[in-house]
């Protein structure tokens, strides 16, 4: 059996999609990746790379690997697969962040990784699809728009410091405010009003034909407990899914109260997840 490890190009689209479609809730992030930006990047565009392990001309895994590794993800499937990629490009990406399979992760850092881990969260990636939806829904959810910005950044930058323990907007002023920005532009964040405050904020951070994966809801503290994510996340599921077949969500194991509104909601666990930070 001879096996390979090549860049992939436009001749391989096909095949890199019936790979992650093999798995599409655990791949939507790259399904969401390859619809909107193909799988090499058009001129103008950020850098990025998928990489691909072949066993007799057959695609068994996937590496993507965004700029010279600000972002790398694996595919879902065989975990060795993806790990031998990673072993390939050892000493020519420096990896900075990692998210997916929980056990391909950890063999993909491992072999990436110049520094040492920051943050390291271990996660479950809950799915949901319209068949699963409980009666929750608040109509007055809605598209966040630029004017909006002053006011989702401290949502935005507060779901980061709880999570990740760091405070972009002191780190990065002017670049998170331009990836927030950016975010709301194409129409990916989704707020909640009451008396002139936004008190919660969603985005949708892959999409495509196959589904889309939320991430980073966050509530304000002084208004959690109040079904205000319930409501919110119920909202924005039956809105989604009235044209995509499927919703996914990443939720730290440190957060039971967030898993517990998901589980009210619809959404149901799947495989566990890893996101790594580095130095």
């Amino acid at each position: 059996m001879s096996a390979s490890i090549a860049e992939l190009g436009p001749s391989d689209t096909e095949a890199l999609r019936a790979l992650l479609t093999g798995d599409t809730p655990h791949n939507l992030y790259l399904l969401g990746i390859l619809e909107e930006f193909g799988i090499v990047p058009k001129p103008g565009r950020r850098p990025f790379t998928f990489y691909g392990r072949f066993r007799d001309g057959a695609l068994t895994g996937a590496l993507f690997v965004g700029g010279d590794g600000g972002l790398v993800i694996p595919s879902a499937n065989d975990a060795q697969e993806v790990i031998a990629i990673a072993e390939r490009l050892s000493g020519r990406v420096q990896l900075r962040a990692c998210m997916g399979d929980s056990a391909a992760v950890d063999g993909v850092v491992r072999l990436l990784s110049r520094g040492r881990p920051r943050t390291t969260l271990t996660q479950r990636l809950f799915r949901v699809s319209a068949d699963d939806l409980g009666p929750f829904t608040n109509p007055t959810l809605r598209l966040a728009v630029e004017a909006d910005l002053p006011r989702v950044l401290p949502l935005a930058a507060g779901c980061v410091k709880e999570t990740l323990g760091r405070d972009p907007l002191q780190e990065d002023p002017e670049g998170y405010r331009a990836r927030v920005l950016q975010r709301i532009r194409g129409c990916r964040t989704y707020v909640l009003d009451l008396d002139e405050r936004i008190v919660f904020k969603i985005d949708v951070g892959s999409r495509s034909q196959y589904g889309a994966e939320l991430e980073a809801p966050y509530t304000c503290p002084d208004e959690r407990r109040r079904g205000h994510a319930t409501l919110s996340l119920g909202q924005i599921c039956r809105h989604l899914l009235s044209s995509i077949p499927r919703l996914t969500l990443r939720i730290d194991e440190n957060n039971p109260s967030l898993a517990g509104v998901a589980r009210k909601v619809g959404f149901v666990p799947g495989k566990t997840q890893r996101l790594v930070v580095v130095d």
